[in-house]
């Protein structure tokens, strides 16, 4: 469940039960699959006039498929909100993917503040990299105090802010943001983040020197040799993947190295402080998205800018991709996770 803000706070309508069948029947172009989601769907459009472009956007939130657990709630987030602060030029996009016990309260929780934070903060269109630090740890500071249990849940955040013809893009987690770049005749999908997992050697060594073990479930279950720190790469081992431990438990097992909340992984260096990015627009990026790692665990970001540069309408761009994530997941386990997209296109920049 998510919120768009414009000038005051609404909701799309509640998506399908996730029930794989829609996508499996239909396959993840047809137009009866897209007709059940898209009716669901509005279009939005919001004028950046200081460098007179436009960004038409829409998001798609579809609760995974869980045969073991038929009433688990879709534990991911969304939020947008345009005109921050009142002003025309500064918006925001954002995702959140809870886990844990508590993981949609704290991802709606999340979801939220940090926006709230972010546009209380007087810095922000001079300073947006240091306005997004203080924001995130002050979240997270108070997810900490707040009547939710954070200390086995929490929610990754993968946000994009657009200030005029800039992108700041700030990543705690393994959520994920992409951007689509026109070079000649062909499109190329850059990453404006990076997943945020035991996989990356600074990551690694980052919690290691909190005190942090870092094991696949093999290892810390004893089937594999615990003394063996390589773990491939994240496209061949996603189906066990390091995790974080504390020295003498069998907990937290986060995949990821950085949440909102999170307070007992926090002690071994799962940290709320986040990556931040910065790219200036050109007329040659096209699109962005911003998604939850239920989309990427199985589609590099090279497949979900191609798949949505086959269409125009950003909506009937989700729906394709929401169904080609299901049905990968359902070839690989007999599962899915949810999945939240947001896809904003870029109409009308020049360099003039």
């Amino acid at each position: 469940m998510g919120c768009v803000h414009g000038k005051c706070c609404g909701r799309f309508p509640k998506s399908s039960d996730g029930d794989p069948r829609e996508f499996r029947d239909s396959g993840p172009y047809s137009a009866q699959r897209k007709q059940h989601i898209l009716t669901e769907r509005s279009l939005e459009l919001v004028p950046v006039p200081s460098h007179r472009f436009n960004l038409e956007y829409t998001v798609l939130t579809q609760r995974g498929y869980y045969p073991d657990s038929p009433d688990k709630d879709n534990q991911d987030s969304f939020c947008v909100k345009t005109q921050l602060q009142g002003n025309p030029n500064i918006h925001f996009f954002g995702v959140f993917d809870g886990h844990g016990q508590f993981g949609t309260q704290c991802a709606n929780f999340v979801k939220d503040r940090l926006v709230e934070v972010l546009a209380d903060d007087p810095t922000l269109p001079d300073d947006p990299v240091e306005a997004y630090n203080s924001a995130f740890l002050t979240t997270n500071s108070e997810l900490h105090s707040s009547v939710i249990d954070d200390t086995m849940s929490g929610t990754t955040a993968i946000t994009v802010l657009v200030v005029g013809n800039t992108l700041y893009v700030a990543n705690v987690g393994d959520s994920r943001a992409v951007i689509a770049v026109k070079d000649g005749n062909r499109i190329i999908a850059e990453d404006l983040s990076r997943d945020q997992t035991p996989f990356r050697k600074d990551e690694y060594e980052r919690v290691k020197q909190s005190g942090a073990r870092v094991l696949s479930v093999d290892q810390v279950e004893g089937l594999k040799d615990p003394s063996i720190q390589s773990w491939g790469d994240e496209e061949s081992e996603g189906g066990d993947p390091p995790r974080l431990w504390v020295q003498n438990g069998m907990y937290p097992g986060t995949a990821f190295t950085r949440s909102v909340g999170d307070s007992t992984a926090e002690k071994i260096g799962v940290v709320a402080t986040p990556e931040v990015s910065v790219v200036q627009l050109t007329p040659n990026h096209l699109f962005f998205v911003v998604a939850s790692d239920g989309v990427f665990e199985f589609l590099s970001s090279q497949a979900v800018v191609n798949m949505a540069a086959k269409y125009s309408d950003p909506r009937d761009a989700c729906a394709a991709i929401a169904g080609e994530s299901y049905k990968l997941w359902l070839e690989h386990e007999n599962r899915t996770d949810d999945i939240t997209i947001i896809i904003v296109h870029i109409k009308g920049l020049s360099n003039v």
